[in-house]
């Protein structure tokens, strides 16, 4: 059910934006949640390096949260409500398992983020169509972001001799 919000975006644009970033949002959460886990869970000789690293990164990607589910609601859209919607809508997987090394928590990392990036450049091409540049402008901050997380990463994982 839409809001009844004066935009200048046309239904269709308010129901493909507003389902995209449902989308988003529940990859967001998603690699929201698996980056506090690998953080909660981490160990070895560069525990504390590793451990700091995914709390800032965590603290960036949670900070995304409350402007997506926002700008949804703003253009007239509805947003997540639950856990379980928000396991209808990811498309990043989930990792429950009991125990990984610290190498291959980054890597699933580098992983994910570069996903979440593709997404994030095919949400953008969705505002293009519909001319939603609000949309696009926080998509664009949000994907520089998210290489920046990649590149640390990366380098965290595959720059130590």
């Amino acid at each position: 059910m839409n809001l009844d919000i004066r935009t200048d975006l046309s239904p269709a644009a308010v129901a493909a934006i507003s389902e995209m970033l449902r989308q988003l949002l529940a990859d967001v959460f998603v690699l929201y949640v698996k980056t506090k886990n690998f953080h909660w869970h981490m160990s070895g000789p560069h525990f504390r390096d590793y451990h700091l690293l995914l709390d800032e990164q965590a603290e960036e990607i949670f900070a995304m949260t409350d402007p997506i589910a926002e700008r949804a609601r703003k253009i007239g859209g509805t947003t997540l409500r639950s856990i379980g919607d928000i396991a209808q809508h990811q498309r990043l997987l989930d990792n429950n398992e009991q125990s990984a090394t610290a190498e291959s928590m980054l890597e699933e990392l580098v992983a994910d983020s570069r996903c979440l990036t593709k997404l994030m450049r095919a949400a953008h091409d969705v505002c293009e169509e519909f001319k939603d540049v609000a949309t696009a402008s926080l998509l664009e901050v949000w994907i520089d972001e998210a290489e920046r997380r990649t590149w640390f990463l990366h380098e965290t994982v595959h720059g130590r001799n």
